[in-house]
């Protein structure tokens, strides 16, 4: 296939030095002597970083990666991070409950999670300072992506998805590390974020192309039940295996036949999305990974009959058969009731986290944690839980604008927890440390790039790498170190 000029998506890996070789002096693709120059440099520096990175803690350990992203901004001090020694209006309702780490306590309501806190290990200093207004999607963006984004509105909401925002940090691993087999390489369950109207935003590919967005369903309810509707994935019963070959035979040779289709349109990958649909269609992976029926039923029940617990099975399922990246969000509109859906717990804290997120959480990561154990996976699977940010030590108290029950915690980004298990990571290890209540880090603090590098680096992939943007600029996935002594 042709390389079109300002083709959008041109990674650091770029030009050949077979295409170096054939232009000679000349510029090549729109990019003049200094700037092939420039690529050939940063390809160097490249590959010497990742050889370098190979000899540090975690580098390559992970195949393949959970991220459980709990929209809203979960309550550390409630759950996994308590303070029975503060005073009142902080410390809250709950009671801590021993886990099994040594010294470590939970909230009252998350006991399934506390006994398995020996395969996983405890973040309890993620802390950042926002800039200027940094509502939900502002540092949603900021945790999936890396980036800060550009504009925000007097709300704090942002604009709708763009071909020029900086791609989800899965779409940055499927890039570069496909999977090996015909398998969906990225898949965001049960449904895309959203805040208000905004839908998607730091979930997609962004300025890498459509290529590398997600596979994605609306299906909360079917997910929950176990009925996943995947008609895209499923042969037609009037078209048979040996029909549909025929029919991939003839659209290539048609393809062949026709060049000036091919440059108008090379853009948009259609060869590659053809053959990944055809392998997927025939290899059946994908119907197989989401037909929850064939599960165990006790597993289900372990889960969780809920949408949040039947996703985090499915993201096991996937990742068996071949899947490289598994968003899985916590399945509710940010500002949304947090009586029936959303981590948003201003209106209301303690009835919410003890009567519908604790239970759903407790149930579906701990079970995914020990599932994986239990079938040898998380040794090279890496699974992250976390938020945009936590809540509010102090209740009853507006943080950012938005009002407050007496009973209510408001965002507070500088200082929470997360959760990381698998591929190297320590098991039964505490990493960082808050506060007498919980609301700035006096240990170790971990600011959510971090986060993402150490992603990268459990994969295998530089995070300093560099891809090229909508204006074909060069731009590091992300601009932090991994954590390395996250690794055991």
């Amino acid at each position: 296939m042709l390389s079109i000029p300002g083709q959008v998506g041109r990674l650091c890996d770029g030009p050949t030095r077979r295409e170096f070789m054939r232009v000679g002096g000349v510029g090549m693709v729109g990019l003049s002597l200094p700037m092939i120059l420039r690529h050939e440099a940063a390809a160097a520096e490249l590959e010497g970083g990742q050889a370098a990175s190979r000899g540090l803690p975690g580098f390559g350990k992970a195949r393949n990666v959970i991220l459980v992203f709990l929209q809203g901004g979960p309550s550390h001090i409630d759950l996994w991070d308590p303070k029975p020694d503060a005073p009142e209006n902080v410390r809250g309702l709950f009671k801590p409950i021993a886990t099994k780490t040594p010294g470590l306590f939970f909230g009252e309501h998350m006991p399934k999670l506390a006994g398995v806190t020996d395969k996983l290990t405890m973040i309890r200093s993620m802390s950042y300072t926002p800039v200027g207004l940094f509502n939900h999607t502002a540092a949603i963006y900021q945790m999936l992506t890396g980036y800060t984004p550009d504009k925000v509105s007097p709300s704090g909401q942002l604009e709708p998805p763009s071909p020029n925002d900086y791609p989800n940090v899965g779409s940055n691993v499927i890039k570069l590390k496909p999977p090996t087999v015909a398998m969906l390489p990225f898949v965001t369950l049960p449904r895309p974020l959203q805040e208000s109207n905004v839908i998607g935003k730091a979930g997609n590919a962004g300025f890498l192309g459509k290529k590398y967005d997600p596979y994605f369903l609306f299906q909360e309810e079917a997910i929950a039940q176990g009925k996943v509707n995947i008609d895209d994935l499923t042969l037609r019963p009037e078209v048979s295996e040996i029909r549909l070959k025929r029919r991939n035979t003839l659209l290539a040779t048609v393809n062949h036949a026709m060049p000036e289709i091919e440059a108008a349109t090379s853009q948009y990958a259609l060869d590659t999305y053809q053959d990944k649909a055809f392998d997927l269609i025939l290899s059946g992976r994908a119907r197989k990974a989401f037909n929850l029926e064939s599960e165990d039923p006790k597993s289900r029940d372990r889960y969780g009959r809920h949408a949040f617990g039947q996703s985090l099975l499915l993201a096991r399922r996937l990742i068996e058969a071949g899947t490289r990246f598994v968003q899985v969000n916590w399945p509710s509109v940010a500002n949304g009731d947090p009586k029936t859906t959303a981590w948003d717990t201003h209106a209301a804290n303690f009835d919410p986290l003890k009567n519908l997120h604790c239970p759903k959480l407790d149930s579906g990561l701990s079970s995914l944690i020990a599932d994986l154990d239990g079938r040898g996976m998380l040794s090279d699977t890496l699974v992250v839980a976390i938020g945009e940010f936590g809540r509010s030590p102090r209740m009853g108290v507006s943080t950012s604008g938005n009002g407050n029950a007496p009973d209510g915690r408001d965002h507070w980004p500088y200082c929470y927890t997360a959760v990381m298990a698998g591929a190297g990571i320590g098991r039964g290890q505490v990493y960082g440390k808050s506060d007498d209540q919980a609301s700035s880090p006096v240990l170790n603090p971990v600011h959510p790039t971090e986060i993402l590098a150490t992603i990268y680096h459990a994969l295998g992939i530089n995070p300093s790498t560099l891809i090229m943007n909508h204006l074909n600029q060069p731009r590091e996935l992300v601009k932090a170190e991994p954590v390395y002594k996250l690794f055991g």
